[in-house]
């Protein structure tokens, strides 16, 4: 499955009493399906999983899923502290439809997430999930911070496609785009180099006459199609020729699909450092601070992608300090008001989580004045 672009990890609504607001969750999502998002990540940290019953991760995830435009690719944060209980959830996000599972680090008990706990937990996980696996790493949340060495040892396995790395330490991601190049994966995309989700190719099968794939042939010259990848001289966002990816088109209904190289793809959870990380190798991210703003994430990642290094770092001072101060230090109450702020429903968070002062909202909106979507 590609990663590679923005995802926001969307918030939970809840009503003032708490329970959650199923036409406001169904609502954001239709709006973000309408956003040059690659795709939505549901039950992250910022959607509050943690303080939600397991019925209630169904249920998001449910409503999620039916509100998400077919083009998008689907995350479902299913890590839960145990192996067992973390693939119950995972085999429910794959009967709906889920595209990826993005599996959080265990963390209660510290002193035995050991590397051998680790390696354990997450090639359990890995072989015998439905859906392929990313990483996520939240050490801020967590207090566990998973070593670069691990990681590119558990990229070996063929159903661990990632990682979020959301710790915000950009030589950590560069140290483990480096020593995981050499892993050799691929992706179906669209002709235009986008991603293909089973729903996709399944809707596309269907409303075909025979629902087969028939290869069509090269098309001239796609052999050379700029990808967002590291090239040659090491610099990550700036186009460069991909002469491994299959210029063969597969036709899946009226669907026309072609194979890309992806290898172990690592996206990033620090939107203040969104330029650096993906000049650093990684191939996207999952950006809290996109949940309030995502198209001005998304330019960021645009500009790499069209080797404007100067726009991007122009767009990156642009959300810095509103990235950094909302979707960091404030947490999720901050997050939920900055939503409210440009258009989306955030709502109350969950206790003991509690809503901003007068002044803290103040200051999320003087911040988010020239980040509007």
């Amino acid at each position: 499955m590609l990663l590679h672009g923005i995802f926001p990890p969307i918030t939970t609504p809840f009503y003032p009493d708490g329970n959650v607001y199923f036409k406001k969750l169904e609502h954001n999502v239709e709006q973000y399906s309408r956003t040059p998002m690659a795709g939505i990540v549901v039950l992250g940290s910022t959607g509050e999983a943690i303080m939600l019953s397991d019925q209630e991760r169904r249920d998001v995830l449910k409503v999620a899923r039916e509100a998400t435009a077919p083009n998008k690719v689907l995350i479902a944060g299913t890590g839960i502290e145990s192996a067992i209980e973390t693939l119950r959830l995972t085999e429910y996000a794959a009967e709906l439809g889920y595209d990826v599972a993005m599996v959080r680090t265990p963390h209660y008990y510290k002193k035995q997430m050991l590397p051998a706990n680790m390696l354990a937990f997450y090639r359990t996980v890995a072989d015998r999930s439905p859906l392929p696996v990313i990483i996520y790493n939240f050490p801020q949340a967590t207090g566990y911070d998973m070593p670069a060495e691990l990681v590119i040892e558990l990229a070996e396995h063929p159903n661990l496609i990632g990682i979020k790395e959301s710790s915000g330490d950009v030589e950590k991601v560069r140290k483990m785009v480096a020593a995981t190049r050499h892993v050799k994966r691929s992706a179906t995309v669209t002709e235009t180099f986008d991603a293909v989700t089973p729903r996709m190719l399944a809707a596309a099968s269907a409303g075909s006459e025979n629902g087969h794939m028939v290869p069509v042939g090269v098309l001239a010259g796609s052999a050379e199609s700029p990808s967002l990848s590291r090239n040659e001289g090491g610099n990550a966002g700036r186009p460069s020729t991909s002469k491994a990816s299959s210029s063969v088109v597969t036709m899946v209904g009226s669907l026309k699909t072609r194979q890309k190289d992806v290898g172990f793809q690592v996206l990033v959870g620090a939107a203040h450092k969104l330029h650096p990380s993906l000049d650093a190798g990684s191939v996207g991210a999952i950006l809290a601070f996109a949940c309030a703003a995502p198209t001005a994430c998304y330019e960021i990642y645009a500009a790499c992608k069209e080797g404007d290094a100067e726009l991007a770092s122009l767009k990156q001072e642009r959300i810095a300090a509103a990235a950094q101060r909302v979707g960091g230090e404030m947490g999720i109450p901050g997050l939920k008001h900055a939503i409210d702020f440009n258009g989306y429903f955030g709502g109350p968070a969950r206790l003991p989580l509690l809503p901003l002062t007068a002044d803290l909202k103040a200051e999320v909106e003087s911040l988010l004045a020239d980040i509007r979507n």
